[in-house]
């Protein structure tokens, strides 16, 4: 598009000194004689761009109306296409990939980057991804059917906010109909999603997002501590890469999690382990998990 290519150009000037219309041309793939009426419509656009005679001439703005490249420096745009370039590819937003395409334009030279980030997973569907950020910009209800922490299933209507990657997952943030407030949903837990032509009415502020697990009781926030075998440290550490541990003698290893939000998880994680993990404390969560265990071998007493 040309406006596009008008943009990526003022950004070219903007970042180099001179730049010759033979490799602006070769770089956008037109004729130079477009990027001379591209230049025109630049100028008419208010922006000085001049131009220099010469064997190293070309077009270039005048120093005055650049902006400080300190206040933009590499490793500045360097975060930010790493941060563009995962969301791009997660939501397939055209409007990410032209900003990625003009922060690369003044980006100088090709540069191996230091840091990845990919916020895609092999269990999350984009396409529910899509939908959902769609439905926040477009300010429309999503209808679903929800099953919660106590595996019961309500079907939801929900007035979605923002979407936020944690824990490695996604939530919905949204003004729920059915609680008629603001809840946070699991998009792994949301079956038969459907964007509705319905428009969300309620203005929301960020206050109102301010909302946790909502039904972990004060007894289950305090630090919890498991042993691991030295056979499971590999993979404790990858769950509890930010908690505090300790290595033991015997090669195991000890987390504490301070101040955990879903005893639920914790507990499931435990049991994954089989007898490779122990929690130590507190008392009744170690009890809740011998409980289950019970509960599991009666299950098996038939078999």
């Amino acid at each position: 598009m040309k406006l596009e290519r008008l943009i990526s150009i003022t950004y070219a000037l903007l970042n180099q000194d001179v730049v010759s219309a033979t490799e602006l041309a070769e770089r956008y793939q037109v004729s130079p004689r477009t990027i001379y009426r591209d230049i025109e419509a630049i100028c008419a656009a208010g922006i000085p761009v001049v131009s220099y005679q010469g064997a190293s001439g070309g077009f270039g703005i005048i120093e005055e109306y650049k902006m400080d490249r300190s206040l933009l420096g590499e490793d500045d745009l360097g975060s930010l296409i790493t941060l563009l370039s995962s969301t791009a590819t997660v939501f397939k937003d055209e409007l990410a990939e032209r900003t990625l395409h003009r922060l690369r334009t003044v980006q100088s030279g090709e540069r191996i980057p230091s840091l990845t980030l990919d916020l895609g997973s092999w269990r999350m569907n984009n396409g529910l991804l899509h939908a959902l950020r769609s439905a926040i910009k477009e300010k429309r209800v999503v209808r679903f059917v929800y099953i919660n922490g106590n595996n019961d299933r309500m079907e939801r209507a929900v007035e979605p906010v923002t979407l936020q990657f944690k824990y490695y997952d996604w939530y919905l943030h949204g003004y729920c109909r059915s609680r008629s407030d603001y809840r946070v949903f699991k998009l792994s837990r949301m079956m038969e999603a459907t964007v509705t032509e319905e428009p969300a009415v309620r203005e929301h502020s960020p206050d109102g997002l301010n909302v946790g697990a909502g039904r972990w009781s004060r007894r289950d926030i305090q630090d919890v501590v498991i042993i691991f075998d030295a056979s499971a440290v590999a993979t404790a550490l990858d769950l509890f890469y930010a908690e505090h541990k300790e290595f033991g003698r015997d090669g195991g290893l000890t987390v504490r999690v301070v101040n955990p939000t879903d005893a639920e998880w914790l507990i499931s994680k435990v049991l994954g382990y089989g007898g490779s993990a122990y929690i130590e404390e507190p008392a009744w969560l170690r009890e809740e998990v011998r409980n289950r265990i019970a509960n599991l071998l009666a299950r098996y007493e038939e078999v």
